[in-house]
């Protein structure tokens, strides 16, 4: 699958962080886990940490999947309104799920530590159109109902700030990062402690014996683990066997730095109510970065060719919203997938016996993957938390 158009920022501005082999022997471990992003990452890390024997592999080199598309904006709040999932999962289920996601950013904090771009920044959901403004006042009581952070914000104090809306929900928790710099940093990391990292390896078949697995892999060597962790975001769904995600193509762009950011203050995230949503951040060499335009096109040519138009649309939105002018530089478009309820899908799958799924689908992967990570390893490990049922293939 096609998951990004050509020179997505990061991978542009940081370049070539580390060199990893392919695989050139079959190998024995405990865990192998298939994906080079974000999510292979953080959960390589926990595992290793906990002194599992580890491998990882990916078909590209490390990062150049949907990672290096990412904007990165670290929030607690899912796709799913928290006062719409508590309708559809129960309150308990969707209650925790948010306060999962404020855990989640807090770790990832404590791994980023100064570097990788990491900055904790508040977060403004702010209404797109008047008709909004209900909903999103629902949305800010359930939310200040549950303990999480929150100050509600109406136009003159959005004007006050720039930001031109009819209102707005700022939360506490959030952050922002640099994913490619991040997912480099964690298995470099975890290789220090016996991670064993192999790119541009493709694994084509999975063989369950009394043991474990065997897989077979494009160089022609196997690796044999107990158990196989997919970290293979929106690829997965080309070998589940029933539909748990609708992908769509996602749009971005990052504008030239610029000398005075002073005019955004606290550098908060910003994200609209709608869908599809527009969304903006800054970056720690001062360039606005901003996202959104969701549509339906699955081509890659197709979706590639609408680049500069969408380009074009994003920075026309964000002129609108904070009256402040900027210059696109670098454009790019990803694949994006929401589920049927905005929650992620974590944990074991019927078809794959030995197989464990860290899939952090939605507008807030990052924090789903850090939650996957904690909760594989406590399964693998036979510690199981009862947080997995939120998360389970059969909610």
């Amino acid at each position: 699958m096609n998951l990004t158009s050509d020179f997505p920022f990061w991978t542009v501005r940081d370049g070539l962080l580390n060199v990893y082999p392919p695989l050139s022997s079959s190998i024995k471990c405990n865990a192998l886990i298939v994906g080079g992003g974000i999510s292979g990452a953080l959960l390589a890390h926990e595992l290793i940490s906990r002194g599992v024997d580890c491998v990882l592999i990916d078909r590209r080199d490390i990062g150049q999947g949907s990672t290096s598309a990412s904007t990165a904006l670290l929030q607690y709040e899912i796709d799913t309104p928290l006062h719409e999932l508590q309708q559809v999962v129960g309150p308990r289920f969707a209650e925790r799920a948010y306060k999962l996601g404020v855990e989640s950013i807090q770790q990832l904090k404590t791994l980023a530590g100064s570097t990788c771009g990491f900055a904790s920044r508040p977060s403004l959901q702010i209404a797109k159109i008047k008709s909004d403004v209900p909903d999103l006042k629902k949305e800010y009581e359930a939310r200040r109902r549950i303990g999480l952070g929150v100050c509600w914000y109406d136009r003159v104090q959005l004007q006050e700030l720039g930001i031109h809306a009819e209102c707005g929900i700022k939360s506490i928790v959030a952050a922002e990062v640099d994913p490619y710099l991040f997912t480099h940093k964690l298995l470099t990391a975890s290789m220090r402690k016996g991670l064993r990292v192999f790119d541009r390896t493709s694994a084509l078949t999975y063989t369950n014996t009394r043991n474990g697995v065997i897989v077979k892999t494009d160089r022609r060597f196997s690796i044999q683990c107990k158990a196989v962790f997919f970290a293979t975001g929106y690829e997965t769904q080309q070998f589940l066997p029933q539909k748990v995600v609708k992908l769509k193509s996602t749009y971005a762009f990052v504008s030239e730095p610029l000398v005075d950011l002073s005019w955004w203050k606290d550098r908060i995230l910003i994200w609209e109510t709608g869908n599809p949503y527009l969304y903006m951040r800054t970056t720690n060499d001062n360039r606005v970065l901003v996202g959104g335009e969701d549509d339906s096109v699955r081509n890659p040519q197709k979706r590639d060719r609408q680049i500069d138009s969408k380009v074009a649309r994003l920075l026309d939105k964000f002129h609108h919203r904070f009256h402040q002018r900027i210059e696109p530089a670098f454009g790019w478009a990803g694949v994006f997938g929401s589920t049927k309820d905005g929650l992620a899908y974590i944990g074991r799958h019927n078809s794959f016996p030995k197989g464990y799924f860290a899939l952090g689908f939605g507008g807030n992967g990052i924090t789903f993957s850090q939650i996957a990570a904690k909760l594989l390893a406590d399964q693998f490990l036979g510690q199981p938390s009862p947080d997995s049922r939120i998360f389970s293939f059969d909610r």
